[in-house]
């Protein structure tokens, strides 16, 4: 399985660094790295659906900056399989089965600076690391392709359409977004909707588009 390493390291950095209930609010200032492109990582772990892996690494970035994400922000975008989204929705929902798309925050990650075994060697001449240089992980967007197109007809309407809500939908939940209850379901979908129809299809919203999530 392609960049499987990447997966793990990515997932086990979800249990080290994150700190429950971090997430920013809806209302929080949007994070900002400075000027700049944030980075989008994307991998295709699964080989059920053709992904265009360009594509959606650029939606990703388009729906980051209309956020006012800038600078030196990082975020992880997986496509994996069935039965990886099954075992990762079991461990950390609690819930069982698969599911279309899961996001896991690292905004709790901290950095420590700590003196190494050279630092009393160190002359006055050398900085000290510059915190703000270092990149902000944002967390990681996991996509199922083969739900997506099992749900897409009666969804989103395409599997295109599908794919590209799932990115955007597991996108805003990194950045604190969610749908807990009515208007901030209402606030989510608004903000969907708004990147979709500038990024996505450049236009209007295709007749027969839904939003709706059974979660």
């Amino acid at each position: 399985m392609k960049s499987s390493r990447r997966l793990l390291t990515a997932l086990v950095l979800v249990e080290v660094l994150r700190v429950p209930d971090s997430r920013p609010k809806v209302d929080a200032p949007k994070r900002s790295g400075g000027d700049g492109v944030p980075e989008v990582f994307c991998s295709d772990e699964q080989d059920s659906v053709p992904i265009d892996l360009e594509r959606w690494r650029r939606l990703a970035i388009d729906a980051l900056i209309s956020q006012g994400i800038r600078g030196a922000c990082e975020l992880s975008l997986f496509f994996i399989d069935e039965e990886t989204i099954s075992d990762l929705n079991s461990e950390h929902m609690g819930k069982s089965g698969p599911t279309d798309v899961l996001a896991f925050p690292l905004d709790g990650v901290e950095v420590a600076e700590t003196q190494g075994p050279g630092a009393l060697t160190r002359g006055p001449a050398r900085p000290h690391p510059d915190h703000d240089d270092m990149p902000t992980l944002l967390g990681d967007v996991l996509v199922c392709p083969a739900i997506a197109e099992k749900q897409a007809p009666t969804h989103a309407g395409t599997l295109d359409d599908e794919i590209a809500l799932l990115v955007v939908h597991g996108i805003l939940h990194i950045l604190g977004f969610d749908h807990d209850n009515d208007e901030n379901l209402a606030v989510m979908r608004a903000e969907e909707l708004a990147i979709l129809t500038k990024h996505h299809w450049n236009g209007t919203v295709p007749d027969g588009f839904q939003q709706g999530h059974n979660e």
